[in-house]
């Protein structure tokens, strides 16, 4: 099942896609057939009602009615949930090692990827206010010059839990996304060097997207192992496949957990996939350009870059 959030008649609605072009208002679904439920006011609400929220969702589904459908191209995607929690993983090798070359030759300062990376996840905690969703423009930082996109898989937290082992940590998986962690080259390899990890080179209004949908994790198995590509203008920058993290899913909700609780509706990314960005291919975003980022059986995300005067 994928679900996304949009905003339809002025109001927000939680949908679950029929196809690419058809969309079910589960609220209204839930109306029309008496249902006396809240669950699919909004996304958290879907996800904290866990395994029956998503059994009412496939009930409404199979039943469908005319007066709850709408077209994709009538509504405006928001991001699937404001995240209660966001954290971003760097667990592609390929990635880390393009990377480090290129910012080698941009600093001149020489990077090695260090032994912690192999032995456990490593990751940030960014700022989950500044997502917004499928067809929203960013707007450039004023401080920036050299603007980049990542292709990333997230997961969706679905189940509160605390010391999770990895055996159990796909059980606390609602589901999947796409994440695009705008980047701000410049300024994250200036303070980069502070080791105290990024700050304004990926903390600024827009600069995170996350969507068009969610795709439920009874979709997926595990490890999750799905073809991603990137797109500006139409033209492939690169891409990868999920198979290929060094740590899973699994290995980073144990890490992350341990000694403390994660909640329904957190968002975890995996950072950026094989070469899914411009630093690894020595290219940068120009204001105007379009870029699509897309993972299989999730859909297309699709957003522009623009330059305020």
């Amino acid at each position: 099942m994928r679900l996304a959030t949009v905003s339809f008649e002025g109001r927000s609605r939680v949908v679950a896609a029929l196809d690419d072009e058809v969309l079910l208002d589960l609220d209204r679904a839930a109306e029309l057939a008496r249902y006396e439920t809240r669950t699919f006011t909004n996304m958290l609400s879907v996800i904290e009602e866990g395994d029956y929220g998503l059994e009412q969702a496939e009930h409404l589904i199979r039943r469908s009615t005319k007066r709850a459908l709408m077209k994709t191209a009538d509504v405006t995607f928001l991001p699937p949930l404001k995240p209660v929690q966001f954290r971003d993983c760097l667990v592609f090798e390929t990635h880390l090692k393009n990377s480090f070359a290129a910012a080698e030759k941009m600093t001149g300062r020489a990077f090695a990827i260090p032994q912690v990376w192999y032995d456990q996840p490593i990751y940030y905690k960014g700022n989950r206010m500044s997502f917004i969703g499928q067809g929203a423009d960013v707007i450039w930082p004023s401080y920036a010059e050299f603007l980049d996109i990542e292709l990333e898989l997230a997961i969706v937290v679905g189940k509160q839990g605390k010391d999770i082992s990895a055996a159990d940590a796909p059980d606390h998986i609602f589901g999947y996304t796409i994440l695009n962690d705008i980047s701000a080259r410049d300024a994250q390899m200036v303070e980069m060097a502070g080791q105290l990890g990024p700050a304004k080179g990926k903390d600024f209004d827009t600069g995170n997207i996350l969507g068009p949908y969610i795709l439920t994790a009874d979709e997926v198995p595990h490890p999750v192992a799905l073809d991603m590509q990137a797109r500006v203008n139409g033209a492939v920058w690169g891409g990868g496949n999920s198979r290929d993290m060094h740590h899973d899913f699994a290995a980073i909700l144990a890490h992350i957990s341990a000694s403390e609780t994660i909640y329904p509706g957190e968002v975890i990314g995996s950072g950026t996939v094989g070469t899914g960005c411009g630093l690894e291919i020595g290219k940068r975003l120009a204001p105007g350009d379009e870029f699509e980022l897309e993972i299989e059986n999730i859909g297309v995300l699709t957003n522009r870059i623009i330059r305020p005067e």
